[in-house]
């Protein structure tokens, strides 16, 4: 039953990401997206930041915020269903499936023009680490508020030498998303950091390999990190749910 609830409300919030995506998917020196692509502007809750992920003004088969509505529901329906059955019905689980719409939104954004904008990385890392100290205070949490905040600490220390020492293989952005991912998976222990921070670096060298090898970037082409922070940092949460 609480699989199934996270399910839908992962398939909820998954829907509304493609809007998001859209307005934040610019590149830095370019203004947010304040229209779809057919000029009509973007209404809705909180000034049009929420809505669905088709203009209402065009036509039905006329999607503006591009493909993949249906794809970010799925996602997030899984993905918050995977949650949900790992970590169980402890206090954190709400802290991750809050985190969810943010880390689909921020990956796809990173993806599409290599970005990770301040407005969406710096209030999530605030927002998790005080909902993880709310959650410590409950019974039944699993993990250690304390730890959350070393962890934050040690992976964007980390991400920031990497940043020093090449800047065009670690961006800046990298560095502030490791502050939430650090805090998350510290909350369940050092073993739990390592094995997410491994595994984000094992993903973003398996898929640079596969584009040297199809011929779609060279060696000192820059790929996007984000994607893959949040993917190691899922694995690492689902591999501390389980284990607590």
């Amino acid at each position: 039953m609480l699989a199934a609830c996270a399910a839908c409300y992962g398939a909820a919030v998954g829907s509304l990401v493609p809007r998001a995506v859209y307005r934040f998917a610019v590149p830095p020196e370019l203004p947010r997206h304040g229209r779809c692509p057919a000029g009509h502007p973007l209404t809705g809750p909180a000034g049009g930041w929420l809505g669905t992920a088709r203009c209402p003004e065009c036509a039905p088969s006329a999607g503006p915020y591009g493909p993949g509505a249906g794809l970010f529901a799925t996602t997030g329906a899984l993905v918050c269903a995977g949650i949900a059955l790992f970590t169980g019905a402890r206090p954190e689980l709400a802290v991750w499936l809050l985190a969810v719409p943010m880390g689909l939104l921020l990956a796809a954004v990173d993806l599409r023009v290599k970005r990770l904008p301040d407005v969406l990385t710096l209030p999530l890392a605030a927002a998790t680490v005080a909902l993880l100290g709310l959650a410590a205070l409950l019974p039944q949490a699993g993990g250690s508020w304390t730890r959350a905040l070393l962890g934050a600490a040690v992976l964007a220390c980390g991400h920031f030498v990497l940043f020093l020492v090449n800047p065009r293989g670690m961006g800046f952005g990298d560095v502030k998303l490791a502050l939430t991912l650090g805090a998350a998976l510290g909350w369940y222990g050092w073993d739990v950091l390592f094995a997410g921070t491994f595994l984000s670096f094992l993903l973003a060298a398996g898929y640079g390999s596969a584009l040297l090898l199809t011929k779609r970037a060279g060696r000192k082409s820059a790929i996007p990190f984000g994607p893959f922070m949040v993917l190691g940092t899922l694995g690492g949460i689902l591999l501390g749910g389980l284990a607590v």
